[in-house]
């Protein structure tokens, strides 16, 4: 079995799931954080919709270093431009990960700031770690906020309040 067969399956159902989520943002509520010190919900749902581009990112380079990074969002119109902007994101990681060689996903991948190595992982290790379990973890906050805003919460892993099983 090749490795990319074990990422695949977990990639496609976690940002399937974080997909419907988003789609459940009310637009009206971009602004809205629940505590002063929390990111507002139109930013938290744009980091969500950009974090699948660090796919590529881990896949096309052996390193990146934080400090050279000029990262500007991009702007958003509505929810609408959000969801599709995160499909293409997931699309376009999607086709990078099936094209992987898989002695390339055993390959050594380093995020750093300056001089500082913040981690040294396998590529597929940073895949889980970085993308994967960082799109969870906000995943996770957006969960909450919609709970905090009286939006239903679909069933991530099993049954929610709300829904029944998927």
């Amino acid at each position: 079995m090749l490795l990319i067969d074990v990422l695949l399956p977990e990639y496609d159902r976690e940002t399937g799931v974080t997909r419907c989520l988003l789609e459940r943002i009310p637009e009206s509520r971009l602004d809205w954080h629940p505590h002063d010190t929390s990111m507002p919900l139109g930013r938290l749902a744009a980091h969500l919709a950009d974090l699948p581009r660090w796919v590529d990112i881990i896949m096309t380079r052996d390193e990146y270093d934080l400090d050279t990074h000029v990262h500007e969002a991009p702007s958003m119109a509505s929810m609408e431009d959000l969801v599709v902007r995160f499909d293409r994101n997931v699309s376009s990681a999607r086709g990078s990960l099936v094209d992987a060689p898989d002695d390339s996903l055993s390959s050594p991948w380093t995020l750093r700031r300056g001089r500082h190595d913040l981690f040294k992982l396998p590529r597929i290790g940073a895949l889980r770690y970085f993308v994967l379990n960082h799109l969870v973890h906000h995943r996770g906050q957006l969960s909450v906020y919609l709970r905090m805003l009286g939006v239903s919460i679909p069933a991530i892993y099993g049954p929610s309040a709300d829904v029944g099983t998927p």
